[in-house]
């Protein structure tokens, strides 16, 4: 079988592992439960089998449809991958010590500068509006206990 779609063919195949690999951790790491009282792994085995069947059916497509000059595979852009890395390593880092309200937008504002589109305004409208969603849906939805303040100013209220 011919590869008409050098792109669509590797994403797929890394959505495809990625997600499989994601569903065996959750089934094998953790309870699964069921619908009406899911477990811990209930969540993350959805969600990877979604990946893996979007990398499959993006894998399909790759390997049945034609493309014009076979989409080859481009230069690797290193540093919009290094940008990202480093700014969601630094939420991780930042997140126990000053808290969702002031790591997650520094994760938006940082991971924004590897986009060749970025603007002030977007950025921090998505800044905003990914911190209020994060609180709604993991701080109040949720119930989780995610810091939201630095531990001083937390402290001291």
């Amino acid at each position: 079988m011919k590869i008409k779609s050098q792109q669509d063919f590797w994403s797929g195949l890394m959505f495809l592992v990625t997600g499989a690999l994601f569903a065996w951790g959750a089934i094998a790491n953790y309870s699964f439960g069921s619908s009406a009282r899911p477990g811990p792994g209930y969540f993350p085995f959805g969600l990877g089998v979604i990946l893996a069947l979007l990398g499959a059916f993006i894998l399909f497509e790759a390997l049945t449809i034609e493309t014009e000059d076979g989409e080859p595979i481009g230069d690797i852009a290193w540093k919009p991958l290094l940008v990202i890395l480093a700014a969601v390593s630094l939420f991780g880092l930042l997140l126990p010590l000053v808290g969702m309200f002031i790591a997650l937008p520094l994760l938006v504002i940082i991971s924004s500068l590897a986009s060749h589109e970025f603007t002030w305004r977007g950025t921090l409208i998505s800044s905003v509006f990914l911190t209020a969603f994060s609180w709604l849906v993991f701080i109040k939805g949720l119930g989780l206990t995610i810091p939201l303040l630095p531990a001083f100013l937390q402290s001291a209220g």
